[in-house]
C-alpha cells in the first residue's frame, strides 16, 4: 500500500513538472464559482454581465494572435450555449481586464447565443443543477481570422479550431 502511495505521488509530482511550462490560463476574477458581476442581466438573471480578468502564459512558439471564448456545454440546447467570442487579439497581448476595458484595436467580439456581440454572463435555467462555463484561449497560427462581428458562433468556432496551435482553460460553474 504505501509503494502505491509513494508511486502516486512521484506520478503528480512528475506530472505537475511535465506541464509547469504549458500554455495556461489564470483568472483574479474566477474560484470555481461565478459571482453576480458575471451573471447576465436578463433573461431572468440579475448579474452585472461584467467579463472577468483573463490573462495566460507561456506563449507557444509560432503564436500570431488569440481567440477567447466562453461556452456552457450543459446549456439546454442540444448544442450548448456561445457566451463570449474574442478574437483577432495580437500575439503581443497575453491579457484581457476585467470588464474587457483593455481590448486592443483590431480585435473584435462577434455574435454570442443571446443574439448580439460583446460578453453575455452566465444564465442557466433556474432549477437546473449548475452549469459549467469554460472559459479558453487559444493560440492561433493566423494574425487574423478573416470573420467580422456579425459572425456566428458555430462558424466561429470552427475557424478558430482550424487555426489552433495550443489552448488553454479555466472552468467555473453557476447555478440558480
Amino acid at each position: 500500500m504505501k509503494k502505491l502511495f509513494l508511486l502516486i505521488l512521484f506520478l503528480l509530482f512528475a506530472s505537475q513538472n511535465l506541464y509547469a511550462d504549458g500554455f495556461v490560463l489564470h483568472s483574479k476574477d474566477i474560484h470555481g464559482q461565478l459571482s453576480l458581476k458575471q451573471v447576465y442581466s436578463g433573461f431572468g438573471c440579475k448579474g452585472e454581465n461584467i467579463s472577468p480578468e483573463l490573462e495566460w502564459k507561456n506563449i507557444p512558439a509560432g503564436t500570431k494572435s488569440f481567440a477567447v471564448t466562453v461556452y456552457d456545454p450543459d446549456a439546454p440546447t442540444g448544442s450548448g450555449w456561445w457566451h463570449w467570442l474574442v478574437f483577432d487579439i495580437p500575439a503581443n497581448v497575453h491579457r484581457i481586464a476585467t470588464g474587457a476595458a483593455d481590448l486592443p484595436a483590431g480585435s473584435i467580439q462577434s455574435m454570442t447565443d443571446f443574439g448580439k456581440s460583446g460578453y453575455g454572463g452566465a444564465c442557466p435555467p433556474e432549477g437546473d443543477r449548475p452549469h459549467r462555463y469554460i472559459f479558453t484561449v487559444y493560440a492561433l497560427d493566423t494574425p487574423s481570422l478573416g470573420l467580422n462581428k456579425d459572425t456566428r458562433p458555430a462558424l466561429v468556432g470552427f475557424v478558430i479550431n482550424k487555426h489552433t496551435l495550443a489552448k488553454a482553460s479555466l472552468i467555473a460553474y453557476y447555478g440558480r
